[in-house]
C-alpha cells in the first residue's frame, strides 16, 4: 500500500507536461511508427522535428492513461478502495483531456486538410504546393487548416439545428442535439467507454468526409467537364499588388458573409426551402408522416390507409432503433420523439430518400459554386474588362446581386395582389428608403472606416513599419478595409461598455432598422460628431507639424521627426490624460468614502408628509 501510494504521488507530482513528455520520449519506437503512419499520406512529408514535443506529449498522455488503467485494475484486485478511486479519478481526467483534444483539435484538422485536398483543382494547386507551404510554415499551415475545418464543422452543426426545426422530432435520432438541455458532453465522455468514442469519431470522419466529396470534389469534376474554362478560381494570395489579399479575405469574412447570414429573410428562405423539399419528397415517397409528422392519428385515418401501420403506440417497442436508442439514454421513455405511420417498403423508400437528398445537395453545390461567381465575373467585366479579378470580388458581388434579386422578386410577388396604386406607393417609399440608406452607407461604411483606417495607419502602422529615412505610402483601399474591421470592433466594445452618448445613438439606430431609418438623426447625432472627431485627430497634428514646426526654425531632420512621431505622441498623451482623469475620479471617490467613514455621524430617513395630512393630524390632535 505504501509503495503504491508513493508511486501515485510521484505520478501526480510529475506534472501534466514533463511526465507525458518523458513517457513519450522513452517510447521512441511508438513515435517512429507514428511517423511512418503519417508518411503513408501523400499530402506532405511530416518531419518529426516540426511537432516532436506535441506528439511525444500526446503519446505520453496515452501511455499515462494505460498505466492508470493497469494500476486501477491492480488496486481493484487487491481491494485498495481509496487508491482505486483516486486512480479512477486520474484516469477520467486524462481520458476527458484526450477526448477533448481529439474532438476539438484532431477532428477539425482532418476536416480542414480533406477540404483542402478535395478543392485543389478549384484553385489550380497540387499536393506539391501544399507540401512546400507546410515545409515553409508548418505551424501556420496546420492552424489555417484547423480553422477552416472548425468553420466547416460549425456551419454543419448550424444546418443540423435548422433541420431539427423543420423535421419531425426523432428523425435525426443518430445525431446529438446540441440544444437539448439534458445533453452533457463531459458526462458522455466520462461514462461511455473508449471504443464507443472511437467508433463515433470514425463515423463522424466518414460522414463529414463523404459530404465533402459529394458537395465539393464531385461538383468540381462536373464543372470541369461541363465548363472547362470556368475553373480555376483566380486567387492570388501572393502578389506584388499594393492591395493586400488578406484584407479582401478579412472583408469577406467580416462584412459580406455576416451581412447575408444575419439577415432573418435568408434564414427563413432556407427554412422554407427545406420544408418544401421535405414536403415534396415525403409525398412522392409516401414518407410525409415519417419526415414531418402526422397529427391526425385516429382510427378513421388508419382505415383509409390500410397499407400503413402505426407501430409507435408503445414507446420503445416497435419504434425502431432510434426510439430504442433514446429509451436507453433517457430513462422513462424517449423524449422529443413523435410517432409516425410506417409505410410499406419502408427501407427501400429510405434508401431512395437518401439518394434524392444526395442529388439535391449535389445540384445545390453546383449552383453555389458557379452562379455567384458567374454573375460577379459578368458584372466585373463591365468595369475591369478582360483583366483578371480576384474571385473574392466576383463571389461577393455575385452573392449580393443574387440575394437582392431574390429579395426584390419576393417583395414584388407580395405586392401584386394589392393593386397598382399600392405598388407605386410602395415603390416610392422603397426608393426613398434606398436613397437614405445609400447616403448613410456612404457616411458610416465608407467615410468613417476610411478615416479610421488612415488614422490607424498614421498612429500605429507607419511608425512601426517605415523608418524615418523612408516615406510611407498609403493605400486608401487597404486602409478602408482595415477601418471596417476597426469600426466593427469599436462598435462592439461600445455596445458592451457603459452607457454614454455613442452607445445610446448606436442602439437607437439599430432599433430603428432600415425601414424606419432616420437620416437626419443619423447625420446629426452619429455621423457628424464621429467624422468631426476623426478629422480633428487627422488634421490637428498635421497642421502642427506642417504649419507650426517650420516657424520655429528647426532643422529638416527634426521637422521630419515631428511629422512622423506626432501622431503616436499625441496618442500617448491622450492615454496618459485619460488614465490621470480616471485616477483623479477614483481618488475623489476614495476621499469621500474615507471622510464619510471618519466624520459622518449618521443618516436619518425622514418621511415626507403632505400639508393636508399635517393639517388633518393637527386638527384631530386639537380636538
Amino acid at each position: 500500500m505504501v509503495t503504491l501510494t508513493s508511486t501515485l504521488y510521484y505520478v501526480l507530482d510529475a506534472g501534466a507536461g514533463w511526465f507525458p513528455s518523458f513517457l513519450g520520449n522513452s517510447t521512441s519506437f511508438i513515435f517512429t511508427f507514428l511517423t511512418l503512419f503519417y508518411a503513408l499520406f501523400k499530402m506532405f512529408s511530416l518531419k518529426a522535428s516540426h511537432f516532436h514535443g506535441l506528439i511525444t506529449t500526446i503519446l505520453g498522455y496515452i501511455l499515462l492513461a494505460g498505466v492508470l488503467i493497469v494500476c486501477h485494475a491492480l488496486a481493484s484486485l487487491v481491494k485498495f478502495q481509496r487508491s482505486r478511486r483516486l486512480l479512477g479519478v486520474c484516469y477520467i481526467v486524462v481520458k476527458v483531456s484526450l477526448l477533448v483534444a481529439m474532438e476539438i483539435g484532431l477532428f477539425p484538422l482532418i476536416c480542414g486538410w480533406w477540404l483542402d485536398i478535395c478543392s485543389l483543382e478549384m484553385f489550380d494547386a497540387t499536393l506539391k504546393d501544399r507540401e512546400q507551404s507546410f515545409d515553409s510554415a508548418p505551424g501556420t499551415t496546420m492552424f489555417l487548416h484547423w480553422l477552416v475545418g472548425m468553420v466547416y464543422v460549425f456551419y454543419f452543426a448550424s444546418f443540423i439545428l435548422l433541420l431539427r426545426e423543420v423535421l419531425r422530432p426523432g428523425v435525426l435520432w443518430f445525431l446529438r442535439n446540441l440544444n437539448d438541455p439534458d445533453f452533457n458532453p463531459v458526462q458522455e465522455m466520462i461514462h461511455l467507454p473508449i471504443y464507443r468514442h472511437l467508433r463515433r469519431f470514425i463515423l463522424s470522419v466518414v460522414v463529414f468526409g463523404s459530404i465533402v466529396l459529394l458537395m465539393l470534389w464531385l461538383p468540381i469534376r462536373i464543372i470541369k467537364l461541363l465548363f472547362p474554362n470556368f475553373l480555376p478560381y483566380n486567387v492570388m494570395l501572393y502578389s506584388d499588388a499594393p492591395v493586400s489579399e488578406l484584407s479582401l479575405e478579412l472583408l469577406l469574412l467580416q462584412v459580406v458573409l455576416p451581412a447575408l447570414l444575419e439577415q432573418g429573410h435568408t434564414r427563413q428562405w432556407l427554412k422554407r426551402l427545406i420544408h418544401a423539399w421535405t414536403f415534396t419528397a415525403g409525398y412522392v415517397l409516401d414518407l410525409h408522416s415519417y419526415l414531418l409528422g402526422d397529427h391526425e392519428e385516429d382510427d378513421n385515418q388508419q382505415n383509409n390507409h390500410p397499407g400503413r401501420v402505426n407501430n409507435n403506440r408503445i414507446p420503445g417497442l416497435g419504434e425502431g432503433l432510434h426510439a430504442a436508442h433514446q429509451a436507453i439514454l433517457q430513462q422513462g421513455g424517449p423524449v422529443g420523439f413523435q410517432p409516425y405511420h410506417r409505410p410499406i417498403n419502408f427501407p427501400m423508400k429510405i434508401i431512395l430518400l437518401v439518394v434524392f437528398m444526395c442529388v439535391t445537395l449535389l445540384l445545390a453545390s453546383l449552383i453555389c459554386l458557379t452562379l455567384p461567381v458567374f454573375v460577379g465575373r459578368w458584372l466585373m467585366s463591365f468595369w475591369m474588362g478582360s483583366a483578371m479579378v480576384h474571385e473574392l470580388y466576383t463571389a461577393a458581388s455575385g452573392l449580393y446581386v443574387c440575394w437582392l434579386s431574390i429579395r426584390a422578386a419576393t417583395v414584388l410577388l407580395s405586392w401584386m395582389p394589392q393593386g397598382r396604386t399600392v405598388i407605386m406607393l410602395k415603390v416610392h417609399e422603397w426608393t426613398l428608403m434606398i436613397l437614405k440608406t445609400v447616403v448613410v452607407a456612404l457616411l458610416l461604411a465608407v467615410v468613417i472606416p476610411l478615416l479610421l483606417g488612415l488614422l490607424f495607419e498614421l498612429v500605429i502602422v507607419a511608425p512601426l513599419r517605415v523608418p524615418l529615412v523612408q516615406t510611407p505610402l498609403f493605400y486608401p483601399w487597404q486602409d478602408w478595409a482595415l477601418g471596417v474591421l476597426h469600426a466593427k470592433i469599436i462598435a462592439a466594445i461600445t455596445l458592451m461598455g457603459p452607457q454614454w452618448w455613442l452607445k445610446t445613438v448606436i442602439e437607437q439606430v439599430y432599433a430603428n432598422g432600415i425601414r424606419n431609418i432616420d437620416l437626419h438623426f443619423i447625420v446629426r447625432r452619429l455621423a457628424a460628431p464621429v467624422i468631426c472627431v476623426l478629422l480633428l485627430c487627422l488634421c490637428l497634428p498635421y497642421t502642427v507639424s506642417k504649419g507650426v514646426t517650420p516657424l520655429l526654425g528647426v532643422q529638416p531632420e527634426m521637422q521630419t521627426l515631428v511629422e512622423r512621431r506626432i501622431y503616436p505622441f499625441l496618442l500617448m498623451v491622450f492615454i496618459l490624460l485619460a488614465i490621470l482623469s480616471f485616477q483623479i475620479r477614483q481618488f475623489k471617490r476614495l476621499y469621500e468614502h474615507i471622510k464619510n467613514d471618519k466624520y459622518l455621524v449618521g443618516q436619518r430617513l425622514v418621511n415626507y408628509e403632505r400639508k393636508a395630512g399635517r393639517s388633518m393630524s393637527s386638527y384631530s390632535t386639537s380636538s
